[in-house]
């Protein structure tokens, strides 16, 4: 009776400490990126590596198919990881955890993926999900991960939903994320939280145009992410007009700065009229987009992808 006695808190304190699933995908995940990291460092490169990076790509797929254990979609592919690399330095790399499912078509109803001719079609629509405690650890994890001086990811995750920079950080490393709008949409009966917005993408300048939609989600625990394209696009062009009437002011005060016209103390005094415009644009568009007739379309395909998302 006593050894029973004894033995009793040893087992409830092994079980206890015993890793989950999510603790051992990111203990896999963090052990992958230190050994590749090793390997690079050490100048060892080449084509098994990149096989082992992938394999090791692969097995946390599996490890994520079975935490998530998220059913097919019509009309989606098969799930993939969203992690493109475990390589440090990679563009790509620190992305989200979490899988993804690729619509099977793309703009215009052209099938998505490579072409025979080399052609790349991008797929319509994606659906990214992961665990509510993964995306949490996520955020943890990037609290820090831009330069000092550039904003990072908030930790709170309503807070988190609405800064632009979590979708470039966790999908779209290629291109800035902009959020032009607030998209009003329902709050599904599964969902205790729901985000979405009008957005489009840049690797300069902020686009003319709104052509995609994200919409998020918490729901049974779960964090999905859908976005995709819409058409038609929204577009004000009286906002366009605004900007594009900085840049003229900006292009004359530097011809009146090259031909001495003014000197450089009243050229700087104009300000940077380029940034001036950019953020005219956007105040103008976040104010008058809501009254384009296309809002109210994309408001539509943002709650339709959503709903598509979230499996209804």
């Amino acid at each position: 009776m006593r050894l029973s006695l004894c033995l009793a808190p040893i087992l409830v304190l092994s079980h206890a400490n015993a890793a989950s699933p999510e603790d051992r995908y990111i203990a896999a995940r963090d052990a992958a990126i230190a050994k590749f990291a090793k390997q690079m460092d050490a100048g060892q490169t080449g084509d098994a590596v990149d096989k082992a990076e992938a394999a090791a790509r692969a097995d946390l797929k599996v490890q994520l198919t079975t935490i998530l254990s998220e059913s097919a979609r019509a009309g989606f592919g098969p799930a993939q990881l969203n992690l493109d690399t475990l390589y440090k330095g990679d563009e790509g790399f620190g992305m989200l955890d979490a899988l993804r499912f690729d619509a099977d078509t793309g703009k215009g109803g052209a099938k998505a993926g490579q072409g025979a001719d080399g052609s790349y079609v991008e797929p319509k629509a994606h659906v990214i999900v992961t665990t509510e405690t993964l995306f949490t650890r996520w955020l943890q994890g990037h609290k820090d991960w831009w330069d000092k001086g550039s904003k990072n990811v908030p930790q709170q995750f309503d807070a988190a939903l609405k800064f632009e920079g979590l979708y470039t950080q966790a999908i779209s490393t290629d291109a800035a994320v902009i959020n032009f709008n607030e998209l009003p949409i329902a709050r599904p009966t599964a969902a205790t939280s729901t985000y979405a917005f009008l957005a489009g993408r840049t690797q300069d300048d902020t686009p003319d145009r709104a052509d995609e939609v994200f919409a998020v989600a918490l729901a049974n625990g779960k964090v999905y992410i859908a976005y995709g394209g819409i058409e038609p696009a929204v577009q004000v062009p009286a906002c366009s007009a605004i900007r594009a009437g900085y840049i003229k002011r900006a292009d004359e005060a530097e011809e009146k700065l090259r031909r001495k016209q003014i000197d450089k103390k009243a050229y700087d005094k104009l300000g940077n009229l380029r940034e001036q415009g950019e953020a005219a644009f956007r105040r103008c568009f976040t104010e008058r987009a809501p009254q384009q007739p296309a809002f109210a379309e994309a408001t539509r395909q943002a709650q339709a992808l959503l709903e598509t998302a979230l499996g209804k």
